[in-house]
């Protein structure tokens, strides 16, 4: 798969998250703790950008009606058959990239 550019690394201390544009998809990028995730960036539940939410730990709260989604495996805390699609990210020379379709 492509890589896609999406943040300097030291853009996104620990404990934020921003948005990604990739062929019109939007992807929310992590770094929780020091470990930088990817995933899909729009809340099932009713479309928020989750980009705009809030990350606690490895939670991402989506900003609409505080759904929460952890950012390691992409589950929702309530219910793990509802998830969002982690994608692949590569780390280098202080950039983050996401694997793209």
């Amino acid at each position: 798969m492509p890589l896609a550019k999406v943040v300097r690394l030291d853009a996104l201390p620990p404990g934020t998250m921003t948005e990604a544009r990739v062929n019109g998809q939007s992807y929310v990028v992590a770094n929780a703790g020091g470990e930088i995730h990817a995933l899909g960036g729009v809340c099932p539940h009713r479309g928020a950008s989750l980009a705009h939410g809030a990350l606690h730990g490895s939670s991402i709260v989506c900003p609409w009606h505080a759904w929460e989604f952890d950012c390691r495996s992409g589950e929702h805390d309530f219910d793990p058959s509802i998830r969002l699609a982690r994608v692949p990210v590569r780390l280098a020379d202080g950039d983050i990239y996401i694997e793209v379709p």
